[in-house]
């Protein structure tokens, strides 16, 4: 297995709310196997799907809404490994490389966190100041560079 192979390709998605840019709130969700973790929705990408295909059925698939519009790709892929406990359950990946994006909700989009395979059982919108104050600590290395870039690009 090369190198590459030992991440798993995923997407992931910054989304603002319809308000934006008036409000720059980031959503995040509160996992349903960790209650204390709140993140960003992601998932993986399925063999010969294109990535923006992946992004929008993800979205659908963990919120319950495709309603939403792409303001900005992170121009990189960006990796991180699982700690051991996850890693025993994700094998034969040792993490996750992700494509990330910022989108912004459509106004009448509506979150539906009971999906046929529920992974949140609740979501906020928060400060993109704040955001990092209640995510997993493996992810926010990989979280502050992607909202820098868009902080610096002057989405956030």
């Amino acid at each position: 297995m090369h190198k590459k192979d030992l991440y798993r390709p995923n997407v992931a998605m910054i989304l603002v709310s319809h308000e934006y840019p008036q409000k720059k709130e980031l959503f995040i969700a509160q996992r349903n196997d960790l209650l204390d973790i709140w993140q960003f929705p992601q998932g993986g990408i399925d063999e010969g799907e294109e990535i923006k295909e992946a992004l929008f059925r993800e979205l659908e698939e963990e919120i319950g809404t495709s309603e939403a519009s792409i303001l900005c790709e992170y121009p990189e892929w960006v990796s991180y490994d699982f700690p051991e406990k996850i890693a025993k359950k994700m094998k034969p990946y040792k993490g996750q490389r992700q494509k990330y994006f910022l989108l912004k909700l459509g106004e009448n989009a509506k979150i539906v966190l009971d999906t046929a395979h529920p992974e949140f059982v609740d979501y906020k919108f928060v400060g993109v100041d704040e955001v990092l104050e209640y995510t997993a600590h493996f992810k926010k290395p990989v979280y502050e560079q992607v909202i820098s870039y868009f902080k610096q690009e002057g989405y956030l």
